[in-house]
């Protein structure tokens, strides 16, 4: 049976999009790109929705047929987004009624879903029907506070948390709180992702995990993705 893993966080500006585009080529997976707004995973990938004529996952709500994802070299097959889609009010139920039924049709193992930031019906549905919720996790003092929140309304969800765009030298409170807020339950805590201004910088389409030689300054962000895509692998066991 094909595994749905989404991204989600309740705050924008955590480095979601770039672990969703990196464990969809890591998981050799469909990327549904549920986010409506300007940088997301469609952009990174070079879709450009003004230079088409069709909005695939509104046709796909509308039309009740499963999108074919678009194929690239060195990146992630995609189901693009669309700022049009903020417009668009499927249920939760809907959602994730659609994508498990186009995971069913699509010949994979995992669909990654990358959702926008806070709660909609999209990352509901999404969530809600996944084998693993990962979470990227700046330790700073407002995106623990909205984690912090997330994790008691989602506690019985698979959910891992992500430290990332972690300092060299993490500020001990902030790891001390991460630890304290999945105290007593299932959440998990996943491998951390260093902080890397070249990540940032970066201008290529293809994915960092897939190239064959990464500039020395973002191996250690492609060996936390890998150690990430790893944990993901075994999880559902």
């Amino acid at each position: 049976m094909t595994k749905i893993l989404t991204v989600h966080s309740r705050k924008g500006g955590v480095g979601k999009t770039t672990v969703a585009y990196e464990l969809a080529q890591l998981l050799s997976a469909p990327l549904v790109d549920f986010e409506w707004d300007e940088g997301s995973a469609s952009r990174v990938w070079g879709y450009r929705h003004e230079d088409r004529t069709t909005v695939p996952l509104m046709d796909a709500f509308e039309k009740d047929r499963t999108p074919r994802p678009l194929r690239g070299h060195g990146k992630p097959d995609l189901v693009p987004g669309h700022p049009n889609l903020v417009y668009l009010d499927p249920s939760s139920e809907d959602v994730a009624s659609a994508l498990q039924r186009w995971a069913g049709e699509w010949d994979t193992e995992w669909v990654v879903v990358d959702t926008h930031p806070g709660w909609s019906a999209w990352s509901d549905g999404a969530c809600a029907v996944s084998q693993v919720v990962v979470s990227p996790v700046p330790l700073r003092v407002k995106e623990l506070e909205a984690t912090a929140g997330m994790v008691t309304e989602m506690a019985d969800y698979p959910l891992v948390l992500v430290p990332n765009m972690v300092p060299r030298v993490p500020d001990a409170q902030s790891r001390k709180k991460l630890r304290e807020m999945v105290t007593g339950t299932p959440v998990r805590v996943g491998p951390p992702i260093p902080a890397v201004s070249a990540v940032g910088l970066r201008r290529k389409r293809m994915a960092m995990t897939a190239e064959p030689r990464p500039a020395k300054a973002l191996q250690p962000v492609v060996d936390a993705l890998h150690e990430l895509a790893d944990l993901v692998k075994r999880y559902p066991e």
